[in-house]
């Protein structure tokens, strides 16, 4: 079997939890590195580099590339996954092309390189509806939807029965923001993946529909099959 390193790129509300979640459920072996993950384990640990990541956060300013990157790496390195037999999954890094550039050249001495980028492509409308009909329970981090995920009792989480309640920034307007902020950043991103020729685009308009893709790329690659014809891999001209 293959070694595959893995990462999923995707507007707010594309399903990329969703997605991680059900490929790590699938392939055993795979784990994953979540950036939000390590970041908060740090700020509750009062470490130096958790103080310093609270005062951003704090202020509404985003951490600096170098500062992100070099937590990702020494997680990297301290599972010891920086080796060509690794197998992971990042989950929310890189979000940059400065990001993307400075891990590649961190990998690549190790041959850890990604091998696999997937980009999902969800039409902007579905993923408005979701987040018009999208209610969390905070405590716990559950998450509703009204359309495919309904709570059993109306505004209640089914294992509390406290209320839901709408994030603030699930609104049209707000999250129209966030889009256009994530196509700004994106496109150098999936730009430069594209060149590498391991930028795949996999288009549906619901999990169900992305998910059977995703396991086919991911399941050719480990096997040593090459990309099925089903599948669709981005071009500089697409990204």
């Amino acid at each position: 079997m293959n070694p595959i390193r893995l990462l999923l790129l995707g507007a707010p509300g594309s399903g990329k939890g969703t997605q991680t979640s059900r490929l790590l459920a699938h392939f055993k072996h795979i784990q994953s590195v979540s950036s939000g993950d390590l970041l908060r384990l740090q700020i509750q640990r009062k470490t130096e580099l958790g103080k310093i990541a609270a005062q951003y956060i704090s202020k509404g300013a985003l951490l600096p590339d170098a500062f992100v990157t070099e937590l990702v790496h020494n997680e990297l390195s301290s599972r010891g996954w920086l080796s060509p037999s690794s197998s992971f999954l990042l989950d929310g890094f890189p979000r940059t092309l400065k990001q993307a550039k400075t891990l590649r050249s961190k990998l690549a001495p190790h041959k850890a390189a990604l091998t696999m980028v997937f980009e999902l492509d969800v039409p902007e409308s579905v993923i408005l509806e979701r987040i018009e009909n999208r209610y969390v329970h905070v405590p716990s981090g559950r998450v509703y939807n009204l359309t495919y995920n309904p709570p059993k009792v109306a505004g209640k989480d089914d294992v509390t029965g406290e209320p839901l309640t709408k994030r603030p920034d699930d609104t049209v307007e707000v999250f129209g923001r966030r889009l256009d902020n994530y196509r700004e950043t994106s496109a150098p991103l999936k730009e430069f993946y594209a060149k590498l020729g391991i930028l795949h685009r996999v288009s549906g308009e619901t999990s169900d529909i992305i998910f059977p893709k995703l396991l086919s790329l991911v399941e050719n690659s480990l096997n040593g099959s090459g990309t099925p014809e089903t599948s669709e891999k981005s071009t500089t001209r697409d990204a």
